[in-house]
């Protein structure tokens, strides 16, 4: 264990705001730590001299030595009493009472408090406004809650108190058991990556859950899971989805990529399998915790049920395993030992009337098969097999092969008995033949996690300072939007841009659009107008005879869409073969819990229409790079379909870890969009560009 050590195992639990009034919450904590604690148990409350038969002590200082303080007075004299724990010497707090944060301004201005408190002594402080805490090998239920957990390998971390306390009483009917509960509470000290931390060191810990509404720091939670779940699953539950992110947004980036799009990817880059439902929560964890991994993604259905063996096959196909295919020694052996009404191949029907013993037989080839990395027993109660007999079979087979084995045996107070044994061994059992299908899908999944290796992220040499004072012309100007007036910006990190100038008055146009060979691009350029193209605002191959008349035609189409638009002039471009070129998106918006939120997709004026796009937290590596650019639909498009001549793919690699670099040293980026990005045979060069900044950060 950790850090957090004292905090699960302590030897000594003071409650503060201890008292025997019947439906206090004070009472509810201490008649929960005196059932099964195997510490001492020290009552505290200026008020009382005795509680529940146990001595009383007036305060913290002429208490015995104390490990762990949980704290249950009301909100006003909470920081007061979390004072009196730290200049005690106790390091490791729970503040059970609500009235902080969550309750508007006073609150929130006594939860500051709170932190300042326990900042100024280095407290491990769960909550305030938190159900408590358990640990489960030392008896500890430090919850006001109405159940104590079962002994298990399983971790759980919940936002809600509530959710605490439904979930302990139907897993306690399900026998599934935890090693710690804690409920989060406010968070304002010790938050998810905290435990996420503690429990991957713990070696009692098998798997960790958790129903999150929120992370607070999204980057550290990523860094620290994806160390992490290299050894122990990580499953969560995340509730709150929400499109205001992409709502608030201005940009194609932000639009795009809202909230919800940040967590699916930050957890995903995180090695943290996302449960859709509590029902999956748990039947991830049981898979999770009891079986090995499986080497390979083929899966093998033994069943004495067509129907229930349809539906399983179904689930296989649905997910991201595969039927396996038999090899023909398998296919000859399971011949010679079913009847010849049996179905040989994949899934086993060993028919109606299979007893124990064929089940055996079929188990015991179809996991001798190289190609079958798990199995399904998925059986119907007939007169013939006896379920208990079954589960023996199942366990003993498991254990030979080292082999994922889960089990359907549908039916009821028939399947209770196998239940029990299978679960003793940590075989889980499912009435529904997908949901075992899922626990098989969870362990294949965690097994890509474990063996996935996530480069470090690239440091290319760059001009900083120079990408400084250009972001700095926002502040100057007082706009915090910026154009292409600020391509300069990606030339000092290196990505590429076509060559040309932003110019105010017609005469500069035709001396910059003569050094340029061939025909031009002319676009208006106005951090007041965002689709150019939208107003006639960019023309297209313009011959060095029509520069003048086109840079007046575009101030004047600007003039007419938006009279008060701040007109900086028009960019006169090099005109690149776009027959030739895919038009792709590089863009950022930084996400208020995981920071500057990556996109690349299909470009130009598809990217809203589409919306074929591949998103990641920065910073990113090499590898995270490609796999953005390989997960878009489009992408056969950067390879060469249909007779194209392939695309500098990595071109388009690097400037994704360019831009990475680029928004990870400048917190004040908000948004950016390049758009497009042509991507050539040749190489990929920047055509336009748009960002947001935090002006106050250059003051």
């Amino acid at each position: 264990m950790g850090r957090l050590s004292e905090l699960f195992a302590p030897e000594t639990v003071a409650v503060v705001g201890a008292t025997d009034r019947k439906g206090a919450v004070g009472r509810a904590i201490l008649e929960n730590l005196r059932g099964d604690f195997a510490g001492e148990v020290v009552p505290i409350n200026p008020n009382r001299e005795e509680v529940l038969g146990m001595t009383c002590y007036p305060d913290v200082a002429s208490a015995p030595s104390i490990d762990l303080g949980v704290v249950v007075v009301p909100p006003p004299i909470v920081v007061d009493s979390v004072r009196e724990l730290g200049e005690s010497g106790v390091e490791n707090v729970v503040v059970i009472t609500a009235g902080f944060g969550e309750t508007g301004s006073e609150g929130a201005a006594r939860e500051r408090d709170l932190r300042s408190v326990a900042d100024e002594f280095d407290l491990n402080l769960v909550g305030p406004n938190s159900l408590g805490i358990m640990n489960t090998a030392v008896g500890m239920n430090a919850t006001f809650g109405p159940e104590n957990a079962l002994e298990g390998s399983v971790s759980f971390m919940s936002q809600s108190g509530a959710f605490i306390t439904a979930v302990l009483d139907w897993a306690n009917e399900q026998e599934i058991g935890f090693q710690d509960v804690v409920s989060l509470g406010n968070k304002t000290v010790l938050d998810e990556t905290d435990f996420v931390q503690e429990w991957g060191d713990s070696e009692d810990t098998d798997v960790i859950i958790g129903y999150l509404e929120g992370i607070d720091d999204g980057r550290e939670f990523i860094d620290t899971a994806s160390e992490v779940t290299d050894e122990t699953p990580i499953v969560l539950v995340k509730s709150g989805r929400t499109d205001a992110g992409a709502k608030a947004a201005s940009s194609h980036t932000g639009a795009i990529a809202g909230s919800e799009r940040a967590y699916e990817t930050g957890l995903e880059q995180a090695g943290v399998l996302r449960a859709a439902s509590v029902q999956e929560l748990f039947d991830y964890a049981r898979a999770l915790s009891g079986l090995p991994v499986p080497e390979t993604d083929g899966v093998a259905v033994v069943t004495n049920a067509g129907g229930p063996g349809v539906l399983t096959t179904d689930a296989i196909g649905d997910s991201g395993l595969g039927m396996a295919s038999f090899t023909d020694e398998t296919i000859d052996a399971l011949a010679e030992a079913m009847p010849e009404e049996a179905n040989v191949y994949n899934p086993i029907d060993a028919i109606g009337d299979a007893d124990v013993e064929r089940f055996d037989e079929a188990l015991d080839i179809a996991l001798s098969d190289p190609n079958v990395g798990a199995a399904v027993v998925v059986s119907a109660p007939t007169a013939v097999l006896d379920y208990a007999d079954l589960a023996e079979v199942v366990i003993e087979r498991t254990e030979e092969y080292g082999k994922p084995v889960v089990t359907s045996m549908m039916g009821g107070a028939r399947s209770r008995a196998a239940e029990e044994t299978l679960r003793e061994s940590g075989i889980p059992n499912y009435f529904d033949p997908a949901r075992a299908v899922s626990g098989l899908d969870a362990l294949s999944t965690y097994r890509e996690i474990s063996e996935r290796s996530v480069g470090e992220p690239a440091t290319f040499d760059v001009d900083r300072e120079r990408a400084r004072e250009i972001l700095a012309r926002a502040r100057d100007r007082d706009d915090n939007r910026l154009g292409v007036e600020s391509m300069d910006l990606l030339e000092a990190y290196g990505i590429p841009t076509p060559h040309g100038e932003i110019v105010d008055d017609p005469a500069d146009a035709r001396e910059i659009a003569a050094e340029i060979d061939g025909d031009v691009v002319m676009k208006i350029v106005s951090p007041d107008i965002s689709h150019k193209s939208d107003i006639g605002g960019v023309a297209v191959g313009v011959a060095d005879e029509e520069v003048t008349d086109t840079f007046e035609d575009l101030v004047a189409r600007a003039r007419n869409y938006q009279p008060d638009a701040r007109i900086l002039g028009v960019q006169v471009q090099e005109l690149l073969d776009l027959e030739a070129s895919t038009e792709t998106i590089v863009g950022m918006n930084r996400d208020p819990q995981f920071g500057p939120l990556l996109l690349f997709g299909l470009g130009g004026i598809f990217v809203e229409i589409l919306e074929d796009t591949s998103v990641r937290v920065a910073p990113i590596g090499e590898g995270e790079a490609r796999e953005m650019v390989d997960e878009i639909q489009a992408a056969p498009l950067l390879r060469g379909a249909r007779g194209r001549q392939p695309a500098d793919v990595d071109g388009v690699v690097e400037t994704v870890q360019r831009l990475s670099q680029l928004v990870t040293d400048f917190p004040a980026i908000l948004e950016l969009d390049i758009n497009p990005l042509v991507a050539g045979p040749e190489g990929v060069q920047a055509i336009d560009l748009r960002l947001t900044v935090d002006t106050e950060a250059f003051k």
